[in-house]
């Protein structure tokens, strides 16, 4: 897809982009983790509203 700036903006853009500022190293993503945080999350979550549902009621 071409751009849809001038020449000497899309220069611009490109030269902020890749700026040491920019150029952050990142972990690799783990789906796992990911997986693991809302299982969870979500039996957590169950649990919780069991616990308070037995103590309303009764």
């Amino acid at each position: 897809m071409p751009s849809r700036l001038y020449p000497e903006d899309q220069k611009r853009v490109e030269e902020y982009l890749n700026s040491p500022l920019h150029q952050v190293e990142r972990k690799p993503f783990r789906v796992w983790v990911l997986l693991a945080v809302i299982l969870a999350s979500v039996i957590g979550l169950g649990l919780l509203s069991r616990a308070l549902a037995s103590l309303v009621l009764g």
